[in-house]
């Protein structure tokens, strides 16, 4: 999986779907990021491995909204991603539910 792949399965989610921010936007939208390595393996004194790790969230004024099911069901899809919830907050200046996924994948290097 390469990290365009990602943001492509989010795009199946929503339309509304922006790298690292989402400057003065409004309704519901997705905001993805890679954010460092999160491992790495070596082998004949070189990284022959990589993982990255970033964070993924959803902001929504929609009590109970659907799109939360359905962006853990997506993420959940794809065999070479792990993920986890890692916060739900309510953000009381802007009245969004913040949801917040950690997310991990590896990132050949060649």
């Amino acid at each position: 999986m390469v990290l365009s792949d990602l943001r492509d399965l989010l795009l199946t989610v929503s339309p509304h779907v922006f790298h690292y921010s989402a400057t003065d936007q409004t309704g519901n939208y997705i905001i993805w990021a890679e954010e460092g390595e999160g491992g790495s393996a070596y082998a004949d004194n070189k990284k022959i491995q990589q993982v990255l790790h970033g964070t993924i969230d959803y902001f929504t004024k929609t009590e109970f909204d659907p799109v939360f099911q359905q962006i853990q069901m997506k993420l959940n899809s794809v065999d070479e991603l792990a993920w986890s919830l890692n916060s739900i907050q309510y953000e009381e200046e802007t009245g969004y539910i913040h949801y917040e996924w950690v997310w991990e994948v590896e990132n050949d290097i060649g």
